[in-house]
């Protein structure tokens, strides 16, 4: 089914080139049977991230009716960022007495910055308080994983000296689970972060339930008791490359201790383009928390 989405979003023309159609909401108009489900974009390149998620969220034959949220940051430098959130987002004011039924929080390039020092970190805590009794699932991922698990567990942030960045190899620990269903015995997933997510780390605490890890790159799906929270500290919306955006402009900013992505280039060649092979992964996972979101929304028991 089409995804929902506010008229003239850019994401529009740009997924018709991929045969992902998108319908544009009708003041007053009621959709029946829809799944509401709000993104918090945190990241740089904003219609890149919509274009993304937007993408995984239309696989599903649900109706998804999206919403853009953002947190209010003034002293950006990103001009063409501003005037994209105040034509196409919302803040938590004009929403703060509705309900929905999932909520996306993209990751964000501040993992090696405190979160007291996060210019906007009070409002987003604000979001998080807020989404504990106004939605049903809240799907983190990468930097926001870390940034909730703070708020709501009073979990420290922990990193590596070194980022992760790269295409690393993952198992699957906690079988028959909700939300690997369809999944192969082991499946590959993007990573670019400093977060430090350790098997050894997440076991410290009672409070979740960890289905996927990754030797290298250590746990990547996890889950609170309730499966309310849904933890994914890597990158399964990633085009194929945007890694590669991301070594280079790390390379121009001369940034130390990064390495060549690992496992992403043919022959660990940067002038080879890389071979996509986590699309179908990052479909199925989203697919199933969709159907997971359902299933809370008409009181079935999963």
């Amino acid at each position: 089914m089409p995804v929902l989405v506010i008229k003239k979003l850019p994401a529009i023309n740009f997924l018709k080139k991929e045969n992902i159609f998108l319908l544009q909401k009708i003041a007053n108009k009621k959709y029946p049977n829809k799944i509401k489900v709000i993104l918090l974009n945190l990241m740089f390149k904003k219609i890149e991230t919509e274009n993304q998620i937007i993408r995984l969220l239309s696989n599903s034959s649900l109706l998804i009716d999206l919403s853009l949220l953002c947190v209010y940051d003034k002293k950006s430098s990103n001009y063409l960022s501003i005037k994209h959130i105040k034509k196409f987002y919302i803040n938590l004011e004009q929403i703060s007495s509705k309900y929905y039924d999932g909520l996306i929080i993209t990751g964000a390039p501040l993992g090696l910055i405190d979160f007291i020092n996060i210019r906007y970190w009070k409002e987003f805590v604000k979001i998080i308080h807020w989404a504990k009794n106004h939605v049903n699932s809240i799907l983190s991922i990468c930097w926001s994983v870390q940034a909730v698990l703070n708020i709501l567990y009073n979990i420290p942030k922990k990193i590596h000296k070194k980022k992760i960045l790269g295409i690393f190899k993952h198992n699957i620990l906690l079988k028959n689970n909700f939300l690997t269903k369809g999944f192969d015995d082991y499946f590959f997933v993007p990573h670019s972060r400093y977060s430090n997510f350790s098997l050894n780390f997440i076991k410290n605490y009672n409070n979740f339930k960890i289905i996927s890890y990754s030797k290298e790159s250590g746990v990547y799906l996890f889950t609170s008791k309730n499966n309310k929270y849904i933890f994914v500290t890597g990158h399964p919306e990633y085009d194929s490359l945007t890694i590669h955006e991301e070594y280079l402009n790390n390379l121009k900013k001369n940034k130390k201790n990064i390495d060549i992505p690992y496992n992403y280039y043919p022959l660990n060649n940067p002038n080879l383009i890389p071979q996509i092979n986590w699309k179908s992964h990052g479909n199925l996972l989203f697919l199933n928390w969709l159907n997971y979101l359902n299933y809370k929304k008409n009181n079935i028991i999963y």
